[in-house]
Formats: structure tokens, C-alpha cells, sequence
């Protein structure tokens, strides 16, 4: 059965010093108890262990947000136990992580995202928590997390480089300038010539979200930015961020979203899949348009300049806005719709 689900490939490094100075039986036996513990904080976030690897552990997850939250939690965790050891016996954790469709067979998994969240292992480093763009988009709030932009790297068996983000999870490497609350929402906003905003239009009334405001939630939940009372509608149903002068549109439902774009006939379907929303459309929560009671939000984008005044006694110089520009007091926006 093929399923959409979040890999994690947890892996102990510093294994060889230890059987080197321990010998192999209680160096066996110390990283057998550590695969064990690493299994019993997979199973605490809803997680699933598939199997264990020699020193490594493979995990699977419902959702993107869990396994986020379970490999940051694991290795905070692992930090305050590993100060309490003794050198020689110290060993680290580092983990890849991958969404994507898999398939499982007798209780083991098979899949892409199986390859590519072992193959991030490899390449992080103690300590280290890499993952795929399409899991931080899916990350949503897993709490106390920040995403760091690695760029693309060339993986082995993928035919084009991939885009790879290290998930900070201490507390003192939260920067401005690299990373972001779990979401990627500025590494999507960074400096961007134009500056936007959205509105949507529900049950007669109209909310405005700007570019900085980003990520927006719509979902049932009482805390999401738009919220939608309707059955039909998962608690947090989809994510919205700014990217590439554009608000994309992430499905995290478990539904499915519709989208229809003013003059076109056909809509886009969405499922755990993202679009750009451009110029006007409607957005069907749940269920498709042809549900004559369906949940349809309207929305329209609009691009916005920045008027900023340079300094005092020059005249006021047009410019588009640029996050730096936008912290200024002296502007005033313009808006044009797309």
C-alpha cells in the first residue's frame, strides 16, 4: 500500500571510538541501549519504527510536523544525557528526514523518500538534523524549531540536485539573517523585489493578509489566521506562504484543496501539493466545486511598491520595497492587482 508519510534516518556517530575503547561487547551492548532509546522517542511523537540498521534507526511518520518535532526533541534530549558521560563513551546522533509516498510490505517501507532521508544522514554531521524543502514546507508548527537554507546539493541516486535545509534545533543558533521559525516562511520572503498582499473573501467578509505577515494558516482551528468553521475543513487545512514574489499555497489537509483561477475552466487539485495563487480565483476546502454547499474562499493578489523617503530634505524617491525597506517609518504603500 502506497501512503504519503515522513521518513527519519536516526544514526549514531563516534561508534567506532567506542567499540576501540569499551571492546566490542560492551561497546555492542552501549549502542544497542542508545538504538532503543532512539526507538522509544520515535514511538513518544506517534511515530513508527520500521527497523533498526546496526547503529542506525528507521522511522516513519503520519505527518512532517511530528517527525520535526520527535528529532529535535530527541536531540536536546541526548544532548543533557551525553553531559552527564564520560568522554570516551560519548557518542552523537545525527538524522535525515524526507517526506514523500511510500510503500509498505510486512511491516517494512520501501520509497524515495526511504533513499533520500538515509542519504541526508550520511551527510549531516553530528548533531545535525537535514531535511528535504518539501518537509519544511510541511513542517508547520512543530515548536522551537528553524530552518536553515543549505541550497541544492547533488544526492546519490537522484538525477538532479536537490534543495536541503538543516532544521536548528538549539536555541542559541537562532539567527535572523538564516534561518526561521518551522515553515521556511523567510527563507521564501528573502529580500524579494516586490512585496505583496492577498485578500481573501468569506461569507461576505474581507481579510488582508501582506507579504510580511506570511506563513497564513486557513484551517478549522481557532488560531489560524483564517479560520473556516466547517466540517469539511482540517483543523489546520493549508499553509500559505511568500515566495518568489508570490504566495504559495501548501495542501496540508487530509481532503484535499481546490483551486480555481478566474478564465480558467479547469481547477488544480491539490493534495499535500503546493501552487502559486496569482490574480483572482476561489479556493474549495474539502471538497470539489461541484459540492453545491462546498467551503469556497475567494481570494485575490495584489503586488505593492514602496514609496520611502531617503532621508530628511530630499525629496521622496520611489524604490521597490526590499525587507530593509520595509522596517522604515517614512513609506507609504502603493498597491496594483496581478
Amino acid at each position: 500500500m502506497t501512503v504519503l508519510a515522513t521518513v527519519i534516518f536516526a544514526d549514531i556517530s563516534g561508534s567506532v571510538a567506542l567499540y576501540e575503547s569499551l571492546g566490542n561487547e560492551r561497546a555492542a551492548e552501549a549502542v544497542a541501549q542508545l538504538t532503543d532509546w532512539i526507538g522509544t522517542c520515535i514511538h513518544s511523537h506517534a511515530g513508527r519504527v520500521v527497523k533498526k540498521l546496526g547503529d542506525g534507526v528507521l522511522g516513519v511518520f503520519g505527518d512532517a510536523a511530528s517527525a520535526t518535532a520527535a528529532s529535535s526533541a530527541m536531540l536536546r534530549a541526548h544532548e543533557q544525557r551525553q553531559a552527564r558521560w564520560p568522554h570516551p563513551i560519548r557518542m552523537d546522533i545525527r538524522v535525515g528526514m524526507a517526506t514523500g509516498d511510500i510503500v509498505e510490505v510486512d511491516g517494512d517501507c520501501y520509497g524515495d523518500a526511504v533513499n533520500v532521508a538515509a542519504r541526508l544522514c550520511e551527510r549531516s554531521g553530528p548533531g545535525e538534523i537535514w531535511a528535504t524543502e518539501t518537509l519544511g514546507l510541511l513542517a508547520g508548527d512543530a515548536p522551537a524549531v528553524w530552518f536553515r537554507n543549505l541550497g541544492a546539493m547533488e544526492i546519490r541516486g537522484k538525477g538532479e540536485p536537490l534543495v536541503l535545509y538543516q532544521a536548528e534545533w538549539r536555541q542559541d543558533q537562532e539567527n535572523e539573517s538564516l534561518t526561521v521559525q518551522s515553515g521556511l516562511a523567510s527563507q521564501f520572503a528573502t529580500m524579494d523585489s516586490i512585496l505583496g498582499a492577498i485578500q481573501f473573501n468569506w461569507h461576505g467578509g474581507d481579510v488582508t493578509f501582506t507579504s510580511n505577515e506570511a506563513p497564513i494558516h486557513i484551517g478549522r482551528a481557532t488560531h489560524a489566521q483564517l479560520c473556516i468553521n466547517d466540517p469539511r475543513v482540517s483543523r489546520l487545512h493549508a499553509r500559505i506562504d511568500w515566495r518568489n514574489s508570490g504566495f504559495l499555497l501548501t495542501d496540508l489537509s487530509s481532503f484535499g484543496t481546490w483551486i480555481r483561477f478566474e478564465g480558467s475552466e479547469s481547477p488544480v487539485r491539490l493534495r499535500r501539493d503546493a501552487c502559486i495563487l496569482h490574480g483572482t480565483g476561489d479556493i474549495s476546502l474539502g471538497v470539489s466545486f461541484g459540492d453545491p454547499v462546498a467551503p469556497i474562499v475567494g481570494f485575490r493578489f495584489r503586488a505593492m511598491a514602496c514609496l520611502c523617503v531617503e532621508s530628511i530634505g530630499q525629496a521622496p524617491r520611489a524604490k521597490i520595497a526590499h525587507a530593509s525597506c520595509c522596517s522604515r517609518r517614512t513609506h507609504r504603500w502603493v498597491s496594483r492587482s496581478y
